[in-house]
């Protein structure tokens, strides 16, 4: 089988997998090693879509390792997958074929696990999984988009993941009030909502309450204290931190950074986007020959 035309992190579960089987002393990777090594290697895309299915991870993980450990050991000679993990595989790229996708990536494999004929696919059909509602968390997940890069899962639901609510922080008082800084929050008021030229920049030493001035526009929005057109707005923060941690593979720092910007551009302008230390974007992502942002 050719994995080349897998994303990553599918093929580092399909990888992941045969370490799991070898552990156990089975000879044949089977469903079951690919869903526990799902689990291992992805926190990003299974847990949004099992939680959407209102799958109970904890039980679903118990049953899961019963299953591994029912499995017959034997020790020595290689690993291979198993038909049923086999015809997994080839069902996942048949898929991703049918869904317009240029890579098979993790969501393909819970599709076509969840389609065997395996006992974990008969656990998750229990918890009341259906084909239909996993392709609805999944579409839901991608924001509509298609699978184009062996990074993919990387960008899914990237503002929630590299960026924070200030509306929502502000909403349940995790935000402290800011006090004497009415004047710069009346400007950057001002410049939002202007037509054009509506990029404020917030320029100063560090400690001089750059930030707390973007809190204390997300408490006046929260609070319904700014013009009207901008009281539907949400003030989301860069967590540059989060962008660039584990952006090892050439230009994944780059489509991170792509998949939250298009994520604000499609919100038609209800999304303000604040980038903490902006200066810190230039030269950031640069490893193994990528170019910086």
């Amino acid at each position: 089988m050719n994995f080349n035309n897998f994303t990553i992190k599918s093929q580092e579960a399909i990888q992941q997998a045969q370490q799991i089987a070898q552990g156990y002393g089975n000879q044949q990777i089977e469903n079951e090693h690919i869903l526990k090594a799902i689990f291992e290697v992805d926190e990003n895309v299974t847990p949004f879509i099992l939680k959407k299915l209102n799958v109970n991870l904890t039980t679903l993980k118990q049953i899961l390792d019963k299953q591994l450990e029912s499995f017959p050991k034997v020790s020595g000679g290689d690993i291979m997958l198993s038909r049923e993990a086999n015809k997994t595989v080839i069902e996942a790229s048949n898929i991703a074929k049918k869904m317009g996708d240029e890579y098979v990536s993790i969501e393909h494999l819970l599709l076509a696990i969840l389609n065997s004929k395996s006992a974990i696919a008969q656990s998750l059909k229990d918890q009341g999984v259906t084909e239909k509602g996993m392709k609805a968390a999944i579409q839901e997940l991608r924001g509509g988009e298609n699978v184009t890069s062996q990074s993919a899962e990387e960008t899914y639901n990237s503002l929630n993941k590299y960026a924070k609510n200030l509306n929502q922080l502000a909403r349940d008082g995790k935000l402290d009030p800011v006090i004497g800084r009415d004047e710069e929050i009346r400007r950057i008021l001002q410049i939002l909502t202007r037509r054009t030229k509506n990029n404020p920049m917030l320029v100063g030493e560090p400690g001089t309450g750059k930030t707390a001035i973007a809190e204390g526009l997300a408490h006046r929005i929260v609070d319904g204290d700014v013009p009207e057109n901008l009281k539907s707005k949400e003030i989301y923060s860069l967590d540059m931190g989060a962008l660039i941690a584990g952006a090892k593979y050439k230009g994944e720092f780059e489509e991170r950074l792509k998949a939250v910007i298009k994520e604000v551009t499609s919100s038609e302008g209800d999304i303000v986007l604040f980038i903490d230390e902006i200066h810190t974007l230039v030269g950031a992502g640069g490893g193994q020959g990528a170019m910086d942002a």
